[in-house]
């Protein structure tokens, strides 16, 4: 892209995860002019499969990734590999958005589905096994898991609460105290429910055969588990948003803050910042894909609608403006974009 050249569209996308391509096939299919700039790093790339997304179990991320790339080209979208660093607020309600590569492109409007970053507990070699089996969702992943012996790492509140959702998988679930042993009525409940404590520190996985065979602790001993589950914190991919002045806001869970996102209206996805809508987990970080798509979709309806509003709006004023000139001076050509 020449970079002093401003394109301009309807509507830029910014990610193309699933909430976004969805977001911008809902666009495309209302003859929006949609552009998708997305970074090529979506969050569950290290999973093989996805499970839970109707008609589409068991199919890689990539695999709905490279699907939904070609329905959006087909109807017209334009999809571009790059990053968004910020965006800009014209005097004119416009955005210009501006890329990592030097390149600007200008929009009518925003959508931003730029996903989150899951960061993980302070163990070496968590990040390798990550989305395989290193995992935090049980409806993602559990009936892989199967009965298979599992561990909960607990490093916060979150543990007890995940021990008990992963046991209706696994008999064989097992909490790991690390550094947030459970207190008494935990203990009753876990002990009531069959799941065994170990205490001491998770120094480290054991691995064999590129599979996870289990987690040694501190002082040496190890324990067993083809599973380990843990508690990622969720930060918003939030930076376009921050250059536009909207800020993240802590997501609590049972009064403990479990990650950052940025906040908008549950049904639309719509901001606080007139223009700019969000989708997926960006906003919604505990959503699955399935979710994040259905989050796409509706706010790109959204997002259309205000358009169409706008343009009723600026027909009106040309035609009101077209009727208050002398005869002869009609106003032809003045309605401006829309």
């Amino acid at each position: 892209m020449d970079n002093t050249r401003e394109d301009s569209f309807d509507v830029v996308v910014v990610g193309g995860g699933a909430a976004g391509l969805a977001g911008a096939l809902t666009l495309v299919r209302a003859r929006r002019s949609v552009l998708v700039i997305d970074s090529g790093s979506p969050r569950n790339a290290p999973a093989a499969h996805m499970h839970g997304y109707l008609g589409l179990d068991g199919a890689s991320p990539a695999e709905l990734l490279a699907r939904g790339r070609a329905e959006v080209e087909g109807y017209g979208g334009r999809i571009r590999p790059g990053t968004v660093v910020a965006a800009d607020r014209l005097s004119d309600g416009d955005f210009l958005v501006r890329c990592g590569d030097g390149s600007i492109v200008r929009a009518r409007r925003l959508l931003v589905a730029t996903g989150l970053v899951d960061e993980l507990p302070a163990v070496p070699g968590l990040g390798e096994r990550w989305g395989r089996d290193v995992l935090h969702c049980p409806y993602c992943h559990g009936w892989e898991v199967g009965d298979g012996p599992v561990a909960v790492l607990a490093d916060g509140p979150m543990a007890v609460h995940q021990a008990q959702l992963w046991r209706h998988w696994s008999e064989r679930t097992t909490l790991l105290a690390h550094t947030w042993p459970p207190g008494e009525e935990d203990r009753e409940l876990l002990a009531a429910l069959g799941i065994r404590v170990v205490e001491g520190e998770v120094t480290g996985l054991a691995v064999a055969d590129d599979r996870l065979a289990g987690v040694t602790l501190a002082g040496g001993a190890a324990v067993e588990c083809r599973a380990l589950v843990v508690a990622p914190r969720f930060t918003a991919r939030s930076g376009v948003l921050t250059s536009l002045g909207l800020p993240t806001t802590d997501m609590t869970r049972d009064g403990h803050v479990i990650g950052r996102c940025v906040d908008s209206d549950p049904a639309t996805g719509a901001t606080a910042l007139r223009g700019v809508w969000v989708a997926g987990n960006v906003t919604a970080p505990l959503e699955k894909v399935a979710g994040a798509a259905a989050q796409g979709a509706q706010a790109a309806a959204a997002l259309n609608a205000d358009l169409i509003e706008e343009e009723a709006r600026r027909a009106v004023e040309a035609r009101r403006a077209g009727a208050a000139e002398p005869a002869g001076e009609g106003a032809a050509g003045r309605t401006g974009r829309g």
